[in-house]
């Protein structure tokens, strides 16, 4: 793992002069992120890991489901957007080649991977199946802002369901929202699922996994038992204004702000029919396929954890997205008796399951500090002349703040790591 003297991780003492959002404060003055222009981001190395831990948990559910991944071009031909009538979208990005054919780069991949089910599926044997790719998406949009939470250019995990018939499309459709459910369930963020609007995507129907925090851009109306996009709650017979809110069935609604993190639709023959997706039922007549189309933002998963865990000092990740597990700080200059030390608890921690990021930089314990809280690793070890003093590493949960009893440095390398793991897994 990491000796910070050798990695790349940019702190920054002041916020960016143009940031909003406080996971884009946050983010750039923590060095996960840099700006290249309006609404394009590049992640550097620690933020890339927790763009990638993210990515990971969802890879999990999407294979527990039965999903094969896959990989489609960014860049394709204009025509399957034509036939599906989505060509005219204005933040869809169109070019031309060299020799003058008509392009897009693509904002979802529908007309894709629809193209490819048109050839490949002829038998209802072939049916049902669930394709998924993690790409990066490119849309033109008019007002980038909040950091990674809006941009031109991001990568998202979108999955595609093929099915016989409805009933097949809605088994589907459940499967995703039991795996939807564990990705933020596992991610550690507060989220509802709520019912939303199809949108430019079309279908029968369509739900939102929705991130509450004041940096969100949509709201969402919620009553006990009841949760959806603000848009779809005014539109019900069941809801009223009443004074300056609203009501379910008497019941107050409140309407909070929210990040949306995923989306799941349930397209029917929206696509399948311009794009001529098809197969031979069991009496050889042929019929439509009907899709389900499901997305989540890995981008947006790691700023929804930012925007809602963060504190006055800086980030504080829930473990399963942290860019490290552990953040060891040396105090003491290189050749002393305490650096030493935690040299040596370095190379005991490397060697154990746990993954470690080492200050080992020539710089002073307050900025030391400053930055590992600031970046919001679980879990922080401290040594210095004081652990010499009484055998231990200071240990700090980075939740809270909390100081908990010290890591003993004298201990066998085996006895450190089983200690360092049972204190792992008491870690919220």
């Amino acid at each position: 793992m990491p000796r910070l003297s050798e990695y790349l991780l940019p702190t920054e003492k002041q916020p960016p002069a143009d940031a909003e959002a406080l996971s884009h404060v946050l983010m750039v003055r923590a060095g996960l992120i840099r700006q290249m222009g309006a609404g394009m981001w590049s992640w550097l190395p620690a933020g890339w890991r927790t763009h990638q831990r993210a990515v990971a948990i969802i890879r999990e559910e999407m294979d527990a489901i039965g999903g094969q991944e896959m990989l489609m071009p960014v860049l394709q031909p204009a025509e399957p957007w034509r036939k599906t009538g989505r060509l005219d979208i204005e933040e869809l990005f169109k070019l031309h080649d060299r020799k003058g054919s008509e392009l897009v780069l693509a904002m979802t991949h529908e007309e894709a991977v629809t193209f490819h089910v048109a050839q490949l599926v002829r038998s209802y044997r072939d049916l049902p199946l669930i394709l998924y790719h993690f790409q990066v998406k490119e849309r033109d949009e008019p007002r980038p802002r909040a950091g990674v939470l809006r941009t031109r250019e991001f990568i998202m995990k979108d999955s595609y369901t093929f099915d016989r018939d409805q009933a097949g499309l809605e088994e589907r459709y459940e499967l995703h929202v039991g795996a939807y459910d564990r990705i933020m369930q596992r991610t550690g963020l507060r989220f509802y699922r709520v019912e939303s609007d199809v949108g430019m995507m079309g279908g029968l129907g369509a739900h939102e996994y929705m991130a509450p925090c004041p940096a969100g851009e949509d709201e969402i109306a919620l009553a006990p038992g009841y949760a959806a996009n603000l848009e779809v709650a005014l539109r019900s017979p069941e809801v009223s204004k009443v004074g300056d809110g609203y009501e379910l069935r008497g019941e107050p609604l409140s309407v909070q702000p929210a990040i949306e993190v995923g989306n799941i639709f349930m397209l029917g023959t929206r696509y399948s029919e311009p794009l001529g997706a098809s197969y031979l039922d069991e009496t050889g007549q042929e019929r439509p396929v009907w899709m389900g189309s499901y997305g989540i933002g890995p981008a947006r998963i790691v700023a929804a954890a930012v925007e809602q865990f963060a504190d006055e000092r800086g980030i504080s990740w829930p473990k399963a997205l942290a860019p490290f597990d552990v953040h060891l700080v040396a105090v003491g200059s290189a050749g002393t008796p305490e650096r030493d030390a935690a040299e040596r608890l370095y190379e005991i921690l490397n060697a154990s399951e746990l993954e470690v990021l080492y200050d080992d930089r020539d710089a002073g314990p307050g900025e030391k500090f400053a930055d590992a809280e600031l970046l919001g690793c679980p879990l922080r070890l401290t040594v210095g002349r004081r652990s010499l003093e009484s055998g231990a590493a200071e240990v700090q949960v980075r939740r809270g703040l909390k100081d908990i009893e010290g890591l003993p440095l004298d201990a066998e390398p085996g006895t450190l790591q089983r200690l360092m793991d049972e204190l792992w897994r008491s870690v919220p």
